[in-house]
């Protein structure tokens, strides 16, 4: 495994995370991994099921106490980063402008959970259409963020709605978005964002990860060299899950590095 940075894990301080930071970290520990990020969930204005409210509120000060004492007790065994994964909304724009600065945090994932004001995670989003006008609303929203909310360092799981649709990707292709797709790739790069591999992918039954193998070739073909790998692990049993897979996909892109990033500045590891 020559991927040995996790650089998306949520512990209990997501509201969808079941296991502790430092049984998390133990864990990234005893798997061999030299460094790893917590992306902890901050997601305002989320639309909360009946049941769930609350669910992706972050205690930011508790959540960087406890990262804190983490580091403390791994120290010289695993370096461990301070991140968060923001939750786009345009409309959110000064209150996520505002967070990102709130914190030192070492690493800023953006991602787009919520489009329109619903998730893709649930079934309502894909019905009365068909998936491919539901991918196409979700990509055009992607867009939107990319083009007016830069208070990230790498955009996540680029292609989440595929993981929740009827029949996944089954018929998605990259080429059947390749405008809108160019559009957003051309962009981050243009802006110096990277991208993730996110090997989440792979266990929600793709057989891919997200985003798909030919969205990232073609951030390679771009230009872009931006990128970080993460298993997007809720539990300890996922931490770096595929990432065996990971390193020989980013070389079949024509990546020879990936990214890990301390202060907000990427420093690029050899595959």
């Amino acid at each position: 495994m020559a991927v040995r940075a996790d650089y998306h894990m949520h512990s209990s301080y997501s509201g969808d995370g079941s296991a502790p930071m430092e049984d998390m970290a133990g864990h990234a520990c005893a798997l061999g991994l030299t460094h790893i990020c917590f992306t902890e969930h901050y997601d305002p204005d989320y639309i909360y099921p009946q049941g769930e409210e609350g669910m992706f509120e972050l205690n930011t000060d508790a959540y960087l106490y406890d990262l804190l004492k983490c580091k403390n007790k791994y120290d010289g065994k695993l370096q461990i980063a301070f991140g968060v994964e923001l939750g786009l909304q345009p409309h959110l724009k000064k209150q996520l402008a505002m967070y990102a600065k709130s914190h030192e945090f070492d690493f800023i994932i953006g991602s787009s959970h919520i489009c329109n004001r619903k998730d893709p995670y649930y079934p309502a989003f894909f019905e009365d259409r068909s998936e491919d006008e539901a991918h196409h609303e979700y990509f055009e929203a992607v867009w939107e963020c990319v083009k007016t909310l830069p208070y990230f360092d790498v955009y996540g799981h680029l292609d989440y709605v595929v993981r929740y649709g009827p029949t996944k990707n089954n018929s998605y292709t990259y080429q059947k978005h390749a405008d809108i797709f160019d559009k957003i790739l051309t962009t981050l790069i243009e802006n110096e964002k990277g991208i993730e591999l996110n090997t989440g992918g792979f266990r929600s039954g793709l057989n891919q990860p997200n985003p798909c193998v030919d969205i990232l070739k073609r951030y390679r073909e771009l230009g872009g060299e931006i990128i970080t790998v993460g298993s997007d692990a809720h539990e300890t049993k996922d931490i770096a899950a595929d990432f065996d897979k990971a390193c020989e996909l980013l070389k079949e892109c024509g990546f020879q590095y990936y990214c890990i990033f301390q202060n907000r500045i990427p420093e690029y590891l050899k595959l």
